[in-house]
Order: C-alpha cells, then sequence, then structure tokens
C-alpha cells in the first residue's frame, strides 16, 4: 500500500474541517492522512490557525473514542475535542484517504504523575513522571490497549508507535533549569531506568543490576559534586568508553532493548493482522542513536517490517548520511518510512527539500511522511505536492 502521508492533529482538522483538509491533501497529491491518536503537552506555533496562532494541547490524552475494558490500571485520559466530535470517525467516514494513527506510548507526563509506580526512576529514585516504563506490567498494558483498541474500533489501514521505550534525560520538559554544564556522558547515565520493575526482570536476567545501580548513582554523586566540566565532544568519549569497558553497562542496554522489543511483539501480535504497524525509533538525530531508548532497529524490523525513521535533517547530505547507516542496521527487506520537515528548523529552502526527496527515493524510499499539517506555512506545504511529483508510483 502506497504511504505518502501528512502528519497532522485533530484540534487543526477540527478548525480546518475534515473534509476541506482532506481535500486540500488530495490536491498535493497524498494519500494517507497520519492522525496523532495520544498526545504529550506543548506550545505550536500555527501560522494557519484560524482560532488563534499559538495552541497549548491538552497533555497526555487521546483523541478517539477509547473502550476502558481494554485496559488494566492505566486508561487513556480523552481530549476534550471528543465532547464535540471524532475526527478519526470523520477522517475513516470521509473514504478518500488511508488513515493511519500516530500513537505516542510511554511519553505522558499526565499518566505518570497518576501512576508514579508505572514511571522510569534514575539511580536515586527520583520518578521522570513523562516516561511510563516499558519494564513496568501496567505501563506496557496501557501501550498494548492502545494499538488494540484503535485497531479494533476504526477501520484504520496501520498505526505508528512512537517513544514506545526510554526517553533521553535531555528530552526536554517545562521550565527544565539546570546551572551545571550537562555533557552525553552525565545524560547518558541520568537517563538510565532503574526503577523496580526494570531492576527486578535485569537481575532475573543475572545482570548485576542493584550494583549497577549504586555504580551509576555515585558516579553522577562525584561529577555533581566536583568543579569540573566536561566538554561535549570529550563527555561523547567518556560515555562510548564507559560503554566499551562496563560490562554490567552494557548488559543493561541490552537488557533495556529487549524489553522494548518484547513490547513492539506484543502490541505486533495483538492487532489487527491487516493493520500496519510501524515504528518511530527515536526522539533523536540521527536514527542510528535509537539504541539509546532501547530501540533496537533490526530486531524491531525484523517483528513490524515497517521503520518510519525521522529525517530531521538541515540538509540533504545529512539525510543521505542518516539513511546509508540506517539501511545497514535493519534487514534488506525492511520497509523504510521518511519523515521530513519541509522548513525552518529542517531544510529551508525548496531546492534543498526536493534534494533530499531525490535523495531517499534513489535510495530505495519511497513512502514518505511531512511533519506537520497545523506547523507549516501555506508555501512551504506547496513544496510537497511539487517533491511528491518527483515520486514513482
Amino acid at each position: 500500500m502506497s504511504y505518502r502521508a501528512i502528519l497532522s492533529y485533530a484540534w487543526d482538522l477540527a478548525e480546518h474541517g475534515v473534509g476541506n483538509s482532506v481535500s486540500a491533501f488530495t490536491e498535493m497529491g497524498l494519500d494517507t492522512v497520519s492522525m496523532a491518536g495520544t498526545y504529550h503537552a506543548g506550545k505550536f506555533l500555527r501560522p494557519q490557525g484560524k482560532s488563534g496562532k499559538v495552541y497549548f494541547p491538552e497533555d497526555g490524552t487521546a483523541y478517539f473514542r477509547h473502550d476502558d475494558t481494554r485496559y488494566g490500571a492505566i486508561k487513556p485520559a480523552p481530549n476534550s475535542i471528543l465532547t464535540e466530535t471524532d475526527v478519526l470517525t470523520q477522517l475513516c467516514d470521509d473514504g478518500r484517504m488511508n488513515i493511519n494513527v500516530w500513537l505516542v506510548l510511554m511519553h505522558n507526563t499526565r499518566l505518570g504523575m497518576q501512576h508514579p509506580d508505572a514511571v522510569v526512576r534514575n539511580a536515586f529514585g527520583d520518578p521522570y513522571f513523562y516516561n511510563l516504563c516499558p519494564s513496568a506490567p501496567a505501563a506496557r498494558d496501557y501501550a498494548i490497549g492502545l494499538a488494540r483498541d484503535v485497531t479494533e474500533r476504526y477501520p484504520i489501514s496501520g498505526i505508528s508507535l512512537e517513544a514506545p521505550g526510554f526517553t533521553p534525560y535531555a528530552h526536554g520538559y517545562h521550565h527544565e533549569t539546570s546551572f551545571v554544564r550537562q555533557d552525553p556522558m552525565f545524560e547518558g547515565l541520568m537517563g538510565l531506568c532503574f526503577c523496580t520493575h526494570c531492576v527486578t526482570a535485569a537481575t532475573a536476567r543475572g545482570i548485576e543490576a542493584e550494583g549497577l545501580k549504586a555504580e551509576v548513582a555515585a558516579r553522577i554523586a562525584s561529577f555533581l559534586d566536583s568543579d569540573v566540566d566536561i566538554p561535549e565532544d570529550m563527555g561523547r568519549a567518556f560515555w562510548m568508553a564507559e560503554i566499551a569497558t562496563n560490562s554490567d553497562l552494557r548488559a543493561y542496554l541490552d537488557f533495556r532493548a529487549e524489553q522494548v522489543t518484547s513490547l513492539v511483539a506484543e502490541i505486533r501480535d495483538r492487532v489487527r493482522a491487516d493493520c500496519d504497524v510501524a515504528v518511530i525509533p527515536s526522539v533523536a538525530r540521527p536514527t542510528g542513536g535509537a539504541w539509546y531508548e532501547g530501540t533496537d532497529l533490526r530486531a524491531v524490523a525484523e517483528i513490524t517490517g515497517i521503520i518510519e525513521a525521522c529525517f530531521y535533517e538541515p540538509s540533504a547530505a545529512r539525510i543521505a548520511a542518516d539513511l546509508f547507516d540506517l539501511k545497514h542496521r535493519v534487514p534488506d527487506d525492511t520497509r523504510i518510512r521518511g519523515i521530513l520537515r519541509p522548513s525552518y528548523p529542517d531544510i529551508e529552502n525548496k531546492a534543498e527539500f526536493l534534494a533530499a526527496v531525490d535523495i531517499l527515493v534513489k535510495g530505495g524510499v519511497t513512502d514518505l511522511a511531512f511533519y506537520n499539517f497545523g506547523h507549516q506555512r501555506r508555501k512551504n506545504l506547496e513544496w510537497i505536492g511539487d517533491a511528491l511529483a518527483r515520486v514513482p508510483q
């Protein structure tokens, strides 16, 4: 099935009208709408907003009508838009485009605050409320429930799984404050989860998780007690050295990947067989860095067959490099989708954007998606039609 998609939010589709939006999308040569089915908080500038130019979505809510019986302790929080309209039903009923639902799974502050026993915790036991832990049974049940629920209640063609794993420490949070210079070594250690669920499961696999937890806490405390600032390049080298020489850390990182891989496998097993399941592997750049979040690119590609990579880079050359690396990390028969942002902060001119599309097509990537309907100026959206005209049918 062809995948020429526009990523969209329910609030933008509702404001512009689903029918009007679909008409505009089809004129651009698109055949798929990928609507966010669950999403986090944000502050979004909307160049074409009709009721305002800045939008604050409700944190951690679902944009489809859910069935509580498909969930355990953690259930979706319905977005208030559902009291007025069901945009996903309207999209499906329109019938002119394929409908994909993009699900943000573990990155959910609202639900993390409600279920602190199911969130990531660092080596000191501090909770990261923005990240449900993929080792926590309740969090896993929630993620599986979302995927089952939306694919059984709506006649959609597929789902895209974002944030199935461990969100990096430096991903960002409201008014995040630090007066210590943070480097890759610090961020790597601070982002490790040592919650009870992770430690118990890792210990059962023969990993010295408690010892590693104490070692990581001591290393971080030593840095915070020091007067040393570590430059970015040195911190990256120190982090690489730690991974290369600390066998307990390497085993723990492998364990994290096993947790995420098994979750993706359960989701693929539980949703409709005729429904595509793609994995958006990372919030970081480049795509190869997804390993830190627990995304084993080869393993999840073998399960789902589809990797939907965010080629969020400022040049066609960098996109070429990212694709080159990604193709070496997944099986040859993997279907790679590419998500592009045709504007600042990525590719800011049309010629470079078209060159990036040409590079992806030459590399065998003809399934393309564009982020995001509500965030782009009209001129940038127009580039999409020109780009798709260069993609073979």
